[in-house]
């Protein structure tokens, strides 16, 4: 099977989630990673005109979702049970609802009202974000001892914010959710993603 990730060349976002999980999936793949003006080239011939991209066998995939659902589906990285793998991929489009909520914030360029976009943000929508997450986690991973696509995209979500590099959101914007923070530790520490981040 010959597999490749087109994405941007940094490690994060939606990109990085499905780097991750066809690492761990075990999923050999080439890691295609561009810049802006060659994506500009690509994009009309694209799926959805966005990235990430995953071509299998000269097929092509759009959407990051739907490609974490292929792998998850692909390399064990999605429970077989239907209702068990859907409440996953409920998590992942929550995840999407929370990038997508939170551009305003990103886009504006005012330095006022950023900070006080970002600020509202963080103790609205993150808060109710994260109480959701928090009944959905069965510890310390969203099904309990296994690792899933679920789990990837939430650790690229919030290691987001809890890097600090999101300009006033406070680094434990989290604290109040301990099994959010505990999933994150969990991914971090797993032997396979350290692995992908020590190559």
């Amino acid at each position: 099977m010959s597999t490749t990730l087109t994405y941007f060349d940094f490690a994060g976002s939606r990109g990085e989630e499905c780097r991750l999980a066809l690492h761990i999936a075990g999923i050999p793949f080439t890691d295609d990673r561009i810049d802006p003006p060659t994506w500009g080239k690509r994009k009309a011939g694209s799926p959805w005109g966005s990235l990430p991209v995953l071509e299998v066998d000269g097929r092509s995939l759009g959407q990051c979702n739907a490609i974490l659902q292929w792998v998850g589906r692909t390399g064990g990285l999605l429970p077989s049970e239907p209702w068990e793998a859907a409440r996953h991929e409920s998590i992942l489009a929550a995840c999407e609802d929370l990038r997508h909520s939170f551009q305003p914030a990103l886009r504006e360029k005012d330095a006022d009202r950023k900070k006080a976009a970002r600020e509202a943000f963080a103790a609205g929508y993150l808060q109710r974000w994260a109480a959701d997450l928090e009944r959905e986690i069965q510890g310390p991973f969203v099904g309990g001892a296994d690792l899933s696509v679920a789990d990837l995209k939430v650790y690229v979500c919030t290691n987001w914010f809890l890097s600090g590099v999101v300009d006033h959101v406070p680094t434990d914007v989290f604290a109040g959710f301990p099994k959010v923070l505990a999933l994150h530790a969990a991914v971090k520490q797993h032997p396979a993603v350290q692995a992908w981040y020590a190559r």
